[in-house]
């Protein structure tokens, strides 16, 4: 195997690995009913209400695609949706008491990081972390975090948050 793998392009290894954590988050993320598209919206609202399209800008995804991912927490009973105070024709989204716990028992960095790295020593995890940074630094998202600001994306700035994946 590690002779094909030698022939793999970069992207391809890189492609590959992540497929493979994203599954098995997904797995531990269904203990929950929840999955790497719908966990990040559990912490942005663990911030403050809001609409579904400041919640889709702020993911990076469409209006459509938030709209699903609402619907399954709301159906979950993680979120619920209001009127908006001030405008009639919004709605706020808000996390439910259930949706904080769940948000705090799914979203376990110490569970995901183990997930991530199994197989790593310390020396290649810190080694592995240095160059996410860089190559995350190369490419710079107009949904990006200001420096050294919590993203619930799961990315600092030039820094891959341990642990949260989305």
């Amino acid at each position: 195997m590690t002779e094909q793998l030698d022939q793999w392009p970069t992207g391809r290894l890189l492609s590959a690995v992540a497929r493979r954590i994203e599954r098995d988050w997904n797995a531990h993320l269904e203990t929950w009913e929840l999955n790497h598209a719908s966990l990040p919206v559990l912490f942005l609202l663990s911030r403050a209400p809001l609409s579904q399209r400041e919640l889709a800008h702020a993911a990076g995804v469409t209006e459509q695609t938030m709209s699903r991912v609402v619907a399954r927490l709301e159906r979950s009973g993680y979120v619920a949706r209001h009127p908006h105070p001030a405008d009639r024709r919004r709605h706020e989204v808000t996390l439910t008491d259930s949706g904080r716990t769940a948000l705090g028992e799914a979203g376990d960095r110490r569970i995901a990081e183990e997930m991530t790295v199994r197989g790593l020593s310390a020396g290649q995890i810190a080694q592995l972390r240095e160059l996410l940074a860089v190559m995350l630094a190369e490419r710079p998202h107009a949904n990006d975090p200001a420096p050294g600001e919590y993203s619930p994306l799961g990315r600092l700035r030039g820094q891959v948050e341990p642990g949260a994946h989305g």
